[in-house]
């Protein structure tokens, strides 16, 4: 039986199922705030997804930003309120095959995404920093952060941001790279997503210089601007990551209070690096 918050006639009709007990469900992931199965019949299959707090806003990024932009993600076949249902594009991700030629695809992948234009105000402005400190009670001193920040958003235009561009979130079909989990978009001048993406090919061994070199190469980019963007957008990142784990993730995510102490250091030595 298919749980039931899944559309049913939205899948039956996608996967063209003559009746849910002829449809085989892989469960993907199951948190607290999120379940994520691949429904299938026959060679056809998709992506059935319900999420709550952080996790429940991805039909809202593919209306703002996935769908206006064409930008490299699932077709969104269905979408109302916690639930969506997505084209399947693939069964590989970069964590389970983390190639260098996977790493330099998804470059290209950052830069695309980023390089789209919409209109709307940063999801991360310098007055962000001390509100998520603030609330998560951080002893550390962020004012290099917030102030080069605000020269970022002075100095690079907003672009949109997948907010967690990891291995596990690029998929391949074998023939192109696709982003999945969109539910944290947003519009920021920072290169978080550039960021994540080198920290975890650098974990598996490979060099940083051909993903900064492809991404500046399609972007068109300032290489000295994406070295800044790239701090930047670390500290971001490193910033959020700590506020959702110690507001949410201990909750919904087992072992996720190991994650604190590393993401906390991180951030110290990357403000360091902006000082």
């Amino acid at each position: 039986m298919l749980p039931g918050w899944v559309p049913r006639a939205v899948v039956l009709e996608a996967l063209a199922a003559p009746g849910e007990d002829a449809v085989h469900s892989e469960l993907l992931r199951q948190w607290g705030s999120s379940e994520v199965r691949r429904l299938s019949y026959g060679l056809r299959s998709v992506i059935v997804k319900r999420g709550s707090d952080a996790q429940a806003g991805e039909g809202a990024a593919y209306e703002r930003y996935v769908v206006p932009l064409g930008l490299p993600a699932p077709e969104l076949l269905y979408g109302a309120d916690e639930v969506i249902v997505l084209a399947d594009v693939g069964r590989v991700t970069l964590e389970q095959e983390p190639t260098a030629d996977g790493f330099v695809a998804a470059a290209e992948l950052a830069a695309r995404i980023h390089g789209g234009t919409v209109d709307g105000a940063s999801g991360f402005p310098p007055s962000r920093v001390k509100e998520l400190a603030g609330r998560i009670d951080l002893d550390l001193e962020l004012e290099p952060l917030v102030e080069a920040l605000d020269r970022l958003h002075r100095e690079a235009p907003l672009g949109v941001v997948h907010g967690d561009f990891v291995p596990k979130n690029l998929v391949t079909d074998g023939t192109r790279w696709t982003v999945v989990d969109w539910p944290l978009a947003h519009l920021a001048p920072h290169l978080s997503d550039l960021y994540t993406l080198i920290r975890d090919a650098v974990a598996v061994g490979y060099d940083r210089g051909p993903i900064v070199a492809r991404y500046v190469e399609v972007s068109g980019a300032d290489p000295f601007l994406v070295d800044r963007q790239l701090l930047v957008g670390g500290a971001c990142f490193c910033l959020l990551a700590l506020t959702f784990v110690i507001e949410e993730g201990v909750r919904t995510i087992p072992g996720s209070e190991d994650w604190i102490a590393p993401l906390r250091a991180e951030l110290a030595d990357l403000v360091g690096q902006l000082s």
